[in-house]
């Protein structure tokens, strides 16, 4: 009804001055002066009526801009004291305000909830302007984590602990890190993620802190656990021969103290018996030697290289020997322009490891094959696999082969599959076994 009534007036306001000028017009043409003088109050009256309508309207809209510059959503405009052609202006006004009040409540609401999750979580979470360092929000996780009771700056943390804000101001967006933080009386690790996001032309880093120690000590514990078992095993593989020797050895030497004319080939069996014990002992310090093995690698040459390059310089390498064997080795490259950054020596390693492991799976089979293929998985990583119609393993082994000194050979030492996994990590990859017992096995490299 309001807004009828207010078009109605627009529109009689518009014709009627349109009206008086058509009118005024006619007469200027016509020469008829003396009714022209009539005319122009009415024209006057017009244009006044119009600029004071455009003039309310302006003022009133000023008004309502004004309240939503300053975010008072609940200023209300009077509908029924205002003039008949405002009062739909003024309604349209509050209906906008009111509309403004629901989504504010609304957003005020979804703030405080969000704040309140944020709180309860056992998640750390920090969050300040990069170019300032200024910290807009820490929830009480964060506080009661790191011990702080407030932090203005990023950079006020480095008078707490230094290295942890070296490890908080080098960590990129998208990256994940351990970092450790200490306390006055303990220290404990953390893992740290971040991202960004812009708004408002400011730049903020968002950082969550999760306190890890336990798992890791955790994994840790069971890890050592898994190695200790193995190192146990071998070592007492080659202890209890070795007392038992020297224990015979022993009782040698006291016989032939005794009776020496008794023992005439004593001097040679001890020879032989510390020459055996000799052995046994320099192969228990290669054993020790192959552990620290695992801590040389430490960088990589990381290279752009074409997997098809790779394969190539693999099969002249593996050619004689796989003839020798008399074992097929099956090459499936799609894409032959399919790259990957490595460190090609280290990679090779990986590589001649994985086939010279098949080539031992496949030797009991009548038609021995090892498959060797290399593809771009739905998961956008480049996929090389090494498979084999070998013996595959039993579920229990294949849970431990990535254990170091861990072996199912008479001879191994358990140290080559370790390596292997240790340097596809050092490529920010991975490494996978999928084992059939009775059918095959397949190693999946993950870049």
């Amino acid at each position: 009804m309001f807004y009828k009534r207010f078009e109605w007036r627009i529109l009689f306001q518009v014709i009627y001055l349109f009206i008086t000028l058509a009118v005024a017009s006619f007469l200027l043409v016509k020469g008829r002066y003396e009714l022209l003088v009539i005319m122009v109050p009415l024209i006057i009256y017009g244009i006044i009526a119009i600029y004071r309508f455009l003039r309310k309207a302006h003022t009133e809209l000023n008004q309502f801009v004004e309240s939503v510059h300053y975010r008072d959503f609940s200023r209300y405009f009077d509908v029924k004291h205002a003039p008949v052609e405002l009062q739909p202006l003024r309604k349209g006004f509050n209906e906008i305000n009111s509309t403004f009040k629901v989504i504010s409540k609304e957003k005020e609401t979804q703030f405080q909830y969000l704040q309140k999750i944020l709180e309860l979580v056992d998640t750390g979470i920090l969050s300040y302007r990069e170019h300032n360092g200024e910290v807009v929000w820490m929830n009480e996780s964060l506080k009661r984590m790191l011990q702080l009771p407030y932090l203005k700056t990023i950079h006020s943390l480095a008078r707490r602990d230094g290295e942890l804000y070296r490890q908080v101001t080098l960590l990129k967006p998208g990256e994940n890190k351990i970092a450790t933080a200490h306390t006055e009386k303990t220290s404990f690790k953390l893992l740290m993620s971040a991202t960004a996001f812009q708004t408002d032309g400011n730049k903020f880093k968002l950082i969550a802190f999760q306190n890890v120690s336990e798992a890791l000590d955790e994994t840790e514990s069971k890890a050592w656990q898994k190695l200790l078992s193995v190192m146990t095993h071998e070592i007492m593989n080659s202890i209890a021969p070795i007392s038992s020797l020297a224990e015979t050895l022993k009782y040698r030497l006291q016989q032939f103290a005794v009776r020496p004319e008794l023992e005439s080939g004593s001097m040679d069996d001890l020879e032989l018996g510390i020459d055996t014990i000799k052995r046994r002992s320099e192969g228990l310090l290669k054993f020790a030697e192959t552990y620290r093995n695992l801590n040389k690698i430490t960088t990589l040459n990381l290279k752009k290289i074409y997997v098809r390059d790779l394969f190539e310089n693999l099969h002249h390498l593996m050619q004689p020997t796989l003839d020798q064997k008399n074992i097929e080795m099956e090459i499936i490259l799609k894409d032959p322009d399919l790259q990957l950054d490595a460190d090609t020596n280290l990679l090779e390693q990986v590589l001649i490891n994985l086939v010279v492991n098949a080539m031992e799976a496949v030797k009991e089979r009548e038609e021995p094959r090892i498959i060797l293929s290399a593809y771009f998985a739905n998961n956008h990583r480049t996929v090389i696999k090494v498979a084999d119609n070998g013996t595959g393993m039993p579920e229990e082994v294949v849970d431990k082969i990535f254990i170091p000194f861990f072996s199912t050979k008479k001879n191994g030492s358990g140290i080559g599959l370790s390596l292997c996994k240790q340097i596809m990590m050092l490529h920010k990859g991975n490494i996978q076994v999928q084992s059939i017992e009775g059918q095959g096995t397949a190693f999946m490299m993950q870049f």
